[in-house]
């Protein structure tokens, strides 16, 4: 029967494409073999933002979604095998247990499995270095876990975003990131989530960890690193998310001179569990405040003692008399990071000789 040339024409075009697509699968899937198998999980942030004009400083935070994020790096293919979630999509002022909950969960599940040998998190700025934190106490893997935002919005001149996800996803890729616990690359260097603080309001180099210093430092891929931490987390941390719904209540109050008592009493009476005192100097208050505090303690109420500084270490015992109070000191943590491991530590126990051990080796 004679065939029209047309359609000889289309069959073997069409079989072309089938051929073609299938050798474009086939290298695809040969390039991917042997790389790290990474996880996005983006939750939002100035990473994600974008702005009217690119000369206003104002923008929408979380605008782009995680795929968006990966398309805008093309050369993050080469570095590891890729697969996004969006698990949030918030500026990180509004990040807030239930999401942490959420976050916290997600990766363990991911983790848990053979098909996953990494998470990287985008994450807003503001509230960073919380997140990172409350994940380090809760990641039951070794595996590396990422954090990373970026200063600018995607639409900004000179946008450190990008750069920054690339440097976060060879991170999560090197051998060298197994076992430190979660980490924060931003700016080129990496940073340990305990450690690490934002220390200003729009610098692309905000990030610093004042009392230790990096944990390393990332280049156009290339890692170098320095000292891992020698306190527990992830893998190592006896705190978890087992049967735990809901974290406690626990407030930050900020210590100034001529600082009264009446907000201490108010948290107190709507239901906080922990208070966190971002003291002044070595975590000190007014007169009228410890008094206050003395008797929140007495009610069954656990209160850390940090400070307003953004560096040095909250002593036991140095000025304030803790083990007469009933205090507990925070040590290296600041006052959003005490706030973290207060939550979890009171998931477990009230008591402020086991609360301070927490401190201590976390």
């Amino acid at each position: 029967m004679h065939r029209h040339p047309t359609a000889v024409g289309l069959r073997l075009a069409l079989l072309g494409w089938l051929l073609l697509s299938a050798s474009h699968a086939a290298a695809a899937e040969k390039a991917s073999e042997g790389k790290a198998r990474i996880r996005i999980l983006a939750t939002g942030g100035t990473i994600a933002g974008a702005q009217t004009r690119q000369e206003d400083s104002a923008y929408k935070a979380g605008a782009l979604d995680v795929e968006q994020l990966i398309a805008a790096v093309p050369s993050l293919k080469q570095l590891a095998s890729l697969g996004g979630e969006q698990v949030a999509n918030i500026g990180s002022q509004d990040m807030n247990d239930a999401v942490w909950l959420k976050l916290a969960r997600r990766i363990n599940a991911l983790l848990a499995t053979p098909d996953v040998d990494g998470i990287v998190v985008t994450h807003g700025t503001d509230t960073m270095e919380e997140t990172a934190y409350f994940l380090n106490l809760v990641i039951r893997s070794d595996k590396p876990v990422v954090l990373v935002g970026a200063m600018r919005p995607a639409t900004a001149l000179g946008a450190d975003g990008p750069a920054n996800l690339y440097n976060a996803v060879a991170v999560a890729t090197h051998p060298g990131a197994r076992g430190r616990g979660v980490l924060v690359v931003m700016n080129d260097e990496v940073h340990a989530a305990r450690n690490v603080i934002k220390t200003n309001t729009t610098n692309v180099k905000s990030f610093e960890s004042p009392n230790r210093g990096a944990a390393g430092l990332v280049h156009t891929g290339k890692v170098t690193w320095f000292e891992p931490v020698d306190t527990k987390h992830t893998h190592r941390s006896e705190l978890s998310l087992e049967k735990v719904e809901k974290l406690p209540r626990v407030d930050i109050l900020y210590a100034h001179a001529n600082m009264s008592a009446d907000l201490l009493e108010a948290a107190v009476k709507s239901g906080a569990r922990g208070l966190v005192i971002a003291g002044v100097g070595n975590g000190n208050m007014s007169q009228q405040a410890l008094e206050v505090l003395a008797r929140a303690v007495k009610q069954g109420v656990a209160v850390v003692r940090s400070t307003r500084l953004m560096s040095g270490l909250v002593l036991r015992n140095s000025e304030v008399d803790d083990d007469k109070l009933g205090f507990v000191a925070s040590g290296e943590l600041n006052p959003a990071k005490s706030r973290v491991l207060l939550q979890l530590a009171l998931t477990r126990t009230k008591d402020p000789a086991q609360l301070q051990r927490y401190f201590q080796e976390y």
